[in-house]
């Protein structure tokens, strides 16, 4: 297993924000707002939390990038 390099992610005037509940992790926001779980590491990287868990404390205002193609497209350059 190799380590991977997750790319730093700016703040775009096009990104969303929203505050989260009790039902919200990592992975289901993925899904609800990219129609992928698996990039639950991008709202990880953009808000600098995840560190091992997907839960996220109820009430934390979270960032939710909108330039996901150029993210994933950084992200499998750093990751060759």
């Amino acid at each position: 297993f190799g380590s991977r390099i997750y790319p730093p992610i700016p703040v775009s005037t096009n990104d969303l924000y929203v505050v989260t509940n009790e039902t919200d992790y990592l992975d289901n926001l993925a899904f609800k707002y990219y129609k992928d779980p698996s990039l639950w590491w991008i709202l990880a990287q953009a808000n600098s939390i995840g560190k091992g868990k997907m839960s996220v404390p109820v009430g934390t205002q979270l960032r939710i990038p909108s330039n996901v193609n150029s993210i994933v497209n950084t992200y499998n350059s750093y990751n060759k």
